[in-house]
């Protein structure tokens, strides 16, 4: 499994891999602070570059792969998300480090995004599993990821320390390749009624 960067491009998103050059589009759409409830860097300009710049470290050192997520409408950074946790003994990833400035959530983007991610880890890659992780006071991103066709898996207690010292539990979900034809005509179905 050899996971490089990549340009994944649908009707409504394009994701595109990212770069320092996409610092200052990245720290615009993080600008509401919706977004960060359940996660970081917020709103401050420097924690989104210093987000951005570890994306690229772990990149380099084979974990990630990080994408931009852009709006193919309007050409606007609306976002990003990345492959992370990438086990090519396994092959397996994640999904995850999602985020959207609020004008694009509930919108095709998200949707197509996962779809053009699972068709390229599934089709491409050939992963046996992708696997997702969110906040357990998150619902709306558990909510999301049972729409997308995902498994709940079980709760990881006390996983995280967050920067302000609040602990985290995380809520696992995944979907695995014996599954993926079913979950992908799905999405299709989806997509296909926007």
């Amino acid at each position: 499994m050899i996971v490089e960067p990549v340009t994944l491009t649908g009707k409504h998103v394009r994701l595109e891999p990212m770069s320092e050059a996409a610092i200052p589009a990245l720290q615009e759409a993080a600008l509401d602070p919706a977004i960060w409830k359940w996660t970081w860097p917020g709103t401050d300009p420097d924690a989104v570059a210093a987000y951005v710049r570890l994306a690229l470290e772990n990149q380099e050192k084979g974990i990630d792969l990080p994408f931009v997520t852009i709006d193919v409408a309007s050409g606007a950074i609306a976002g990003s998300t990345r492959y992370m946790t990438i086990d090519t003994k396994n092959t397996r990833v994640e999904i995850g480090s999602t985020w959207l400035n609020p004008r694009y959530q509930r919108s095709p983007l998200n949707t197509e995004a996962k779809y053009l991610m699972l068709t390229h880890a599934f089709e491409t890659l050939g992963c046996i599993r992708v696997e997702f992780k969110t906040h357990h006071r998150n619902e709306q991103s558990q909510n999301a990821l049972k729409r997308i066709g995902a498994i709940y898996e079980g709760t990881l207690r006390q996983h995280m320390i967050h920067t302000d010292g609040t602990l985290r539990d995380s809520v696992y979900f995944s979907i695995l390749d014996k599954e993926w034809p079913e979950v992908k005509k799905m999405l299709e179905a989806k997509l296909a009624a926007r």
